[in-house]
């Protein structure tokens, strides 16, 4: 009981900090149709439902400036993809993270080479995102509009099913990939 509490006050705490303090990177796309980001990135895997296991605490500085060190890169990647559309350098930019295997930073590298057309490569980028964190929604947001892209409607659709099991169907990554699916095959999607 005295644990809860004290992860409770700490949550409470590191939540008041973050919102206070102002966001000093650009914005995180939630995938609404291709339009600027209006707010600072989650951590690369915060999107996803949330996870019921305990997580060991890292007991190093090292640990800690390499934390640091990581959401430095992701926003840098971040906004390399989303403000200057260079998808090619935020793919060296993430590959150089270190952590393929992050849900995140695989959803972006699919989401760049997709941008780029390489749509096999962004399939097999969005796939291992799925299987780093099953439940992690803008993956699924993206790959369904991927699909959609291929022609797979039905896929796509079975994409938005994931997406309102995870989120429902008022979270934003449900709203867009609905949309996308409510146009008629054959329009020039941009996403």
């Amino acid at each position: 009981m005295m644990k809860s509490a004290i992860k409770l006050a700490t949550l409470a705490l590191f939540s008041m900090a973050l919102i206070a303090s102002p966001p000093s990177v650009p914005a995180f796309a939630a995938g609404g149709g291709g339009d600027p980001p209006s707010a600072a990135p989650p951590p690369p895997d915060s999107r996803s439902a949330p996870k019921s296991t305990s997580k060991k605490k890292k007991s190093t500085k090292q640990s800690s400036a390499d934390d640091a060190d990581f959401r430095q890169g992701y926003r840098a990647a971040h906004a390399t993809i989303y403000q200057r559309n260079d998808y090619a350098a935020a793919i060296e930019q993430l590959k150089a993270l270190g952590r393929d295997d992050n849900a995140g930073v695989a959803n972006l590298i699919g989401y760049s080479y997709r941008k780029l057309g390489d749509y096999k490569l962004s399939q097999a980028w969005y796939e291992r995102a799925l299987k780093a964190d099953p439940n992690h929604v803008l993956t699924w947001q993206y790959y369904g509009l991927w699909q959609i892209e291929q022609g797979n409607r039905d896929q796509a659709s079975y994409h938005l099913t994931r997406i309102a099991a995870i989120c429902g169907t008022g979270c934003e990554e449900y709203r867009s990939l609905a949309a996308a699916l409510e146009k008629p095959p054959g329009t020039g999607l941009v996403y």
